[in-house]
């Protein structure tokens, strides 16, 4: 198949819409469903995520993304009790041994927010503990190089047949050269060929120089993460996955703003007064969601105020104060913090610290790198200039 009509472009005015190759064959199958314009951004762009995440660290990878940037990515470190609890783990048959599913849940549990009708990517063949984690969600559609029998034809009962699957030729590389239009105009330039290991982190510039492995693979899902992120962009990692991502704004202390909000929420979702919210049994997962949000944040009345909580919850659940949070999220440490592009002020440094970053890779060759530093040095944080600018548009 050398080109895929598509029903229109970003938006149904845009048409005619197709994808083709100039040469040779496509390296997808549509095994299920019709993709759109935007599934197809999403799932090339979350397929090199995942591939590079499992070629850097030797783990099945899996991404969920939105709007061509990830809402969660992650590699298959196995869940504590208190992750399958706020992942809803415990009701995925199989979970405990398929690490391709544990990424999945992880990368899909990291801001399930943005997650709601993502696109998928997996690293691998996806087998029928990963398809039965898919199947409960809100998803458009998932990429992968491969499917079981059984996890295809699980797949396939989506959104009433209708969830698109696409598999994709593993062996498959572009050219060294991409190119896009904008305006008529055509854009050319080489591929990010980028790759991340240990040695990424060899110029540590702070006094604090001890960077432990587990440390080094949250850096580098970052740093992948961030790659296929629309820029600017700041990631925060932890536990084998990105735990907040602040994507696309013009100013990086947003960024990293954005992604420190979203890291503090998946934090609090493991305090006990959320764990412990008393759901009614009727209340669906994507509800669940929206109604944690709500109550984690600055405004909970709108879920606790009286002809508000008999919605959702058998009893009216206690506030979560201010106090309480902030002295929640005081005693976290050990986030690892990746940005695309250096940090031009220290605040950056000190926004991070209040969620918990012990960790910081980023590219360095501010002309404020010495107060940047200075910042990390005063909270004992290890940072790695990586010399590697990441933008991506």
């Amino acid at each position: 198949m050398k080109e895929l009509e598509l029903k229109y472009g970003c938006n149904p005015n845009q048409k005619p819409a197709r994808i083709f190759m100039e040469q040779g064959e496509l390296p997808i199958k549509v095994q299920n469903g019709r993709p759109g314009y935007i599934n197809l951004l999403d799932a090339f762009n979350g397929w090199q995520l995942v591939r590079e995440l499992k070629a850097a660290l030797n783990m099945p990878a899996a991404t969920s993304f939105k709007h061509v940037s990830p809402a969660g990515a992650a590699v298959g470190v196995p869940l504590n009790e208190t992750l399958r609890r706020i992942y809803f783990a415990d009701e995925i048959p199989g979970l405990a041994d398929s690490p391709l599913a544990t990424a999945y849940v992880r990368a899909r549990g990291a801001d399930r927010m943005s997650s709601f009708g993502d696109f998928v990517a997996l690293s691998d063949v996806c087998d029928v503990a990963t398809a039965r984690a898919l199947q409960h969600e809100v998803s458009d559609g998932v990429i992968a190089p491969g499917y079981a029998p059984e996890a295809l034809a699980i797949l396939k009962t989506k959104k009433k047949g209708n969830y698109v699957v696409l598999e994709i030729d593993p062996t498959y590389e572009p050219a060294p050269i991409e190119r896009k239009q904008v305006f008529g105009i055509t854009f050319e330039q080489g591929r990010n060929t980028a790759t991340f290991d240990e040695n990424t982190f060899a110029n540590i510039v702070t006094k604090s120089k001890t960077l432990p492995e587990s440390a080094k693979r949250d850096l580098i899902v970052a740093l992948i993460a961030l790659k296929y992120t629309q820029s600017n962009s700041v990631c925060f990692a932890k536990d084998g996955q990105t735990i907040g991502v602040g994507a696309g704004q013009q100013s990086r202390i947003h960024c990293t703003r954005i992604a420190g909000s979203k890291a503090d929420l998946w934090h609090l979702r493991q305090h006990e007064k959320t764990l412990s919210l008393p759901f009614r049994a009727d209340v669906k997962r994507p509800d669940r969601d929206n109604a944690i949000d709500v109550y984690l944040s600055d405004e909970p009345e709108e879920v606790l105020a009286d002809g508000c909580w008999q919605r959702l919850f058998t009893e009216r659940p206690a506030p979560f104060t201010k106090e309480e949070k902030r002295a929640y999220l005081d005693a976290i440490s050990d986030v690892a913090l990746g940005s695309d592009a250096f940090f031009p002020f220290s605040d950056n440094i000190e926004r991070a610290k209040r969620s918990g970053v012990r960790y910081i890779a980023q590219p360095g060759g501010s002309v404020r790198d010495d107060l940047v530093i200075e910042a990390c040095d005063a909270h004992g944080i290890v940072m790695a200039f990586t010399g590697l600018r990441l933008f991506h548009h």
